[in-house]
């Protein structure tokens, strides 16, 4: 049975999901489905603390589906923008996932993470899955990848 490693970025699937379809990403269905191609064995889920209950049910969610939930602090700065980046921590992760996995399956339509995908199937003969919104995804993101799935139907959470 194929090993396959899951990294969500929580960040780019929860906006690329409001702004294209007006919803949520369904995590469980996205479980499911990474499932049908074989045995999860690692699963990390990137999001950013704002510290809210809210919040914190929704991380709870993906713990009990069997995610490791990383957080890192929300950082507000003097002119108003916001920081909470983890595609370093996402890369790291990723590479020390792939050279113990058959399959890597990244959730996030991030350009920035073309190069790692690349080296993912390079450098250690993974196959490189990419799950991401139609329109919102890096098309360089998409080339890397030994496979695109489209975030649509089933992978959202209807009102």
């Amino acid at each position: 049975m194929k090993k396959i490693a899951v990294f969500a970025d929580v960040q780019n699937l929860y906006y690329t999901v409001r702004q294209a379809y007006g919803c949520h990403f369904n995590y469980a269905a996205f479980w499911a489905h990474v499932s049908q191609d074989g045995e999860i064995v690692e699963a990390v889920a990137y999001a950013i603390d704002r510290g809210d209950s809210k919040q914190q049910q929704f991380q709870q969610i993906l713990r009990n589906l069997g995610f490791t939930v990383k957080l890192k602090p929300y950082i507000q700065r003097s002119d108003g923008s916001a920081k909470g980046d983890w595609d370093v921590g996402i890369t790291l992760d990723v590479i020390d996932a792939a050279s113990r996995v058959d399959e890597v399956v990244l959730a996030s339509g991030d350009g920035d993470f073309d190069l790692l995908l690349e080296r993912v199937i390079n450098r250690h003969g993974a196959e490189a899955v990419a799950y991401g919104v139609p329109g919102l995804t890096a098309n360089s993101l998409i080339r890397a990848a030994t496979r695109y799935v489209p975030i649509e139907g089933a992978l959202l959470l209807k009102h």
